[in-house]
């Protein structure tokens, strides 16, 4: 999901010597560093992709940018995976960061024993566990980040939905 890698070509300043013999110095592949990834991890596989599959229908375009979940063990059952959860954030990593909305108490708890040694279970960075409604939170969120919001940005979308009441 990383996207595909833009080339830049290098060329001497029309002003140096020789500007107009020299051929490109070189190229220099550059990632494609779009958006920030969304992460949602819940206790079940299909609560995960239900939210995220809600978050960009709502969203309402052909290009919400890098969502991905982690749901349910690696067997699955009902609990939380940190090979899921790891493997979703480096899926979603485009060099802006990481945002991961949880759905209960344990999901959070997983998440925060893997950001504590975050460089060991080998996370991107940077990573950050939003303290959000997981429904409310993910549609903003992906909303956020499609629309090229840096992280704190994403983040703050995301915890503000603990601030909208329904009555």
């Amino acid at each position: 999901m990383g996207g595909v890698a833009r080339v830049v070509t290098l060329r001497p300043a029309a002003d140096e010597p020789d500007a107009a013999d020299s051929p490109a110095l070189r190229a220099v592949p550059l990632p494609a560093l779009d958006r920030v990834g969304v992460v949602l991890v819940a206790h079940t596989q299909e609560l995960a992709e239900a939210v995220a599959r809600l978050a960009v229908t709502l969203l309402g375009t052909g290009d919400p940018g890098p969502v991905a979940t982690a749901g349910g063990t690696l067997d699955g059952e009902v609990g939380t995976s940190a090979a899921r959860i790891v493997t979703a954030a480096r899926a979603v990593d485009q060099g802006m960061g990481v945002a991961v909305l949880a759905d209960l108490n344990g999901a959070v708890e997983a998440v925060q024993r893997l950001l504590a040694d975050a460089e060991a279970h080998g996370l991107p960075f940077p990573v950050r566990l939003a303290d959000a409604p997981f429904v409310e939170g993910a549609v903003v969120a992906v909303a956020t980040a499609a629309t090229g919001g840096d992280l704190a940005a994403v983040v703050e979308a995301a915890e503000d939905g603990y601030r909208v009441h329904k009555l």
